[in-house]
This record gives C-alpha cells, structure tokens and sequence, in this order.
C-alpha cells in the first residue's frame, strides 16, 4: 500500500460491525482504516495504490417504490440510472444522507457491500471482474477493505450486472 497505512487502534464502531458481518458469512478478510478519509474512489485509489477502477464504490439509489438500491461499481465507472430502472421494473434517483443512514446503517462516504440495517436490492458492476483485487468502502470514510470480485458477490449476494 501506498499513501495510507492501517492505524494501529481499534476499528470504529461501524467498520467493526462490517469486520464481523464478513466473517459471519465465513470470509477471512482484513478491515483497516486510514488515518484520512478516503471519500471518492480517487482518494482510495490513492491511499491504496491501485487503479481507480478497482475501487467497488457503493452507490445507493431510492426507486419510486421507495426500495433502497445499492450499486456496487466500479470507480472508473458512472452508473446508468435507467439501465439499474429497468433491471428493478421502476425509475429511481440518487438518495438523500438521512435515507441512505436509515437503510444502511451507515452514511455517505463508507457504505459497504455487507451489514446493512436493512435488505437491499443490489447490483455488482461487472467491469469489476476484470480485476485480480479489488477493495471496498467498510462503513467509514477511512475504512477499507481488500477482496476478490467473487469475494465481493458472495458478500453482497447480488447478481453482476452491466451498469454503464
């Protein structure tokens, strides 16, 4: 890694909630937080080393239903709002903070693809697949984690999908 290296105090409260709901699904992978945060799939990038496209940054969208949408996409890439709208059969938009809070548990900046609050209907981007390694958001802006694309589909439990 470069940039950033793990700190050597405990996890936050909501990194270590993501710690456990990873190996409550039997997975061995390590959280650790940087001493900045890293808001956008750049500044991970960067604190990591590794190209943007290799950031899962989680996107959460509310549909007209009022369901929450999480996307879990590429850093490299946008998401095709009305392409994820045909996929759950109604029209969506971004999510304010207090609805993302209250569906996730967690807020904007350091949504994981594992322990929400809530059950989400979700998405992987497929691009991420191209990828030997991958790392995602753990519920802090200075949390982060290293896995595997299958790793992270396990997590999520949620189909790959095209989502530019």
């Amino acid at each position: 890694m470069s940039g950033g290296e793990p700190l050597a105090r405990p996890l936050s409260a909501s990194a270590l909630k993501v710690q456990e709901a990873i190996a409550a699904l039997g997975l061995e992978l390590k959280v650790f937080e940087l001493e900045a945060p890293v808001r956008t799939a750049a500044d991970a990038a960067r604190a990591v080393g590794c190209e943007v496209g290799q950031i899962a940054k989680s996107l959460i969208f509310r549909s007209a239903s009022d369901r929450a949408v999480l996307v879990i996409a590429s850093g490299a890439n946008r998401v095709n709002e009305s392409r994820i709208a045909r996929l759950i059969g109604e029209p969506i938009g971004r999510a304010d903070p207090d609805f993302v809070r209250e569906r996730t548990g967690f807020a904007i900046g350091g949504i994981p693809p594992v322990g929400h609050r809530t059950p989400l209907v979700t998405f992987v981007d497929r691009d991420l697949q191209r990828w030997p390694r991958i790392w995602a958001a753990a519920g802090h802006p200075n949390a982060l984690f290293e896995l595997t694309f299958d790793q992270l589909l396990r997590l999520a439990r949620a189909p790959a999908v095209e989502v530019t």
